[in-house]
């Protein structure tokens, strides 16, 4: 039999879908898995020895590419798969379903979108509510494949072997990496918050060193940051993904927001302290026993809204003295001891 994939959303989606494909595994064991990701999520999978083939597919928000992703589509149909899951349930994910061929096409049945989705595939299944962590929405999205729902105690990936030596050029020192972006605006912990505890941390004698996204949005923040501490150690430019995880292996712990290196950093075995507030950290906390949680006061905003638009961040509630009594209990934290949770 040979299965097929499809996930077309962040960084930390394809992470959190990783205890799916390996029940996919156990349910089919003899199966030939193969999954289609977006080009930049390729080095999350890319490692793992269960996988068949990990495909990839350029994305770009607003344009098709017809020309770079029409051969990997002919490519993909002449596999020939038996069957395909999307669990993306977007118009790109419901027509990729379709023109890869496979027999018997799984997706979610979404509001919204292009009418004819419906037709992309052969059986449809409704999400369950999101009143449980990710890892278990997604299992139970099988359940009509027989694949059983479990809990999910760990998320493990891999690093390249040969991108250890550029790893430890960008990283030389362990540290405590702190990540100051986020995918929206409203994940973000307050600069000022950073700047106080950048203080905080150094005083304790914590080695900080800080890094955030590509975007515009987050390269602006890490300007207004520099401004704010110009003696704030930053990581190097770092080319892509794969040489991002070898470094982040080599960090001691990492704090950030509810965003995709959370996940990275957990599925790494690296302990994560991560701040929550506009999003629920019952559905969404990285995977595993080596994080922790700071939790924000309740969030005012839609869930849909992208920047906040109350008149007190639900992140500013999380203190920087907080924050650094966190990284004190996760650094000094045995690793087998259970996650806490601290609220703010």
């Amino acid at each position: 039999m040979k299965i097929l994939v499809l996930q077309f959303k962040s960084l930390g989606d394809t992470v959190l879908l990783i205890p799916t494909l390996k029940a996919l595994r156990g349910k089919f064991p003899d199966c030939a898995l193969h999954v289609l990701v977006k080009e930049e999520a390729a080095p999350i999978l890319r490692h793992l020895p269960w996988l068949t083939r990990v495909w990839t597919m350029p994305r770009v928000r607003g344009k098709a590419r017809i020309r770079e992703s029409w051969p990997i589509v002919r490519a993909l149909r002449r596999e020939r798969f038996d069957r395909s899951v999307d669990f993306g349930g977007n118009d790109r994910g419901a027509i990729l379903s379709w023109l890869c061929g496979a027999r018997r096409r799984l997706g979610p049945m979404n509001r919204g979108g292009l009418l004819w989705r419906r037709l992309c595939y052969t059986e449809r299944v409704t999400l369950p509510k999101a009143d449980r962590h990710e890892t278990l929405r997604l299992l139970d999205f099988l359940s009509s494949w027989g694949v059983a729902s479990h809990e999910i105690k760990e998320i493990q990936i891999a690093t390249d072997p040969a991108l250890e030596l550029p790893a430890q050029a960008l990283l030389p020192t362990p540290g405590i990496i702190c990540h100051l972006g986020a995918g929206c605006s409203k994940k973000q912990w307050p600069l000022q918050h950073w700047v106080a505890f950048h203080e905080l941390a150094l005083r304790a004698g914590y080695p900080l060193v800080f890094t955030t996204g590509m975007g515009a949005r987050e390269r602006n923040l890490t300007e207004q940051f520099k401004r704010c501490v110009p003696e704030a150690v930053f990581l190097p430019s770092v080319p892509d993904l794969a040489v991002f995880l070898a470094v982040l292996k080599r960090a001691r712990a990492l704090i950030t927001g509810d965003t995709g290196p959370a996940h990275l950093a957990a599925a790494l075995g690296v302990p994560v302290l991560s701040l929550f507030g506009p999003t629920s950290a019952v559905g969404w906390a990285p995977v595993g026993h080596r994080h922790q949680i700071l939790l924000g006061s309740p969030c005012q905003c839609a869930p849909s809204a992208h920047d906040c638009h109350s008149g007190s961040h639900c992140l500013a509630a999380i203190t920087p003295e907080q924050a650094l009594n966190g990284l004190a209990s996760l650094v000094a934290r045995n690793p087998g001891t259970a996650s806490l949770v601290l609220r703010c």
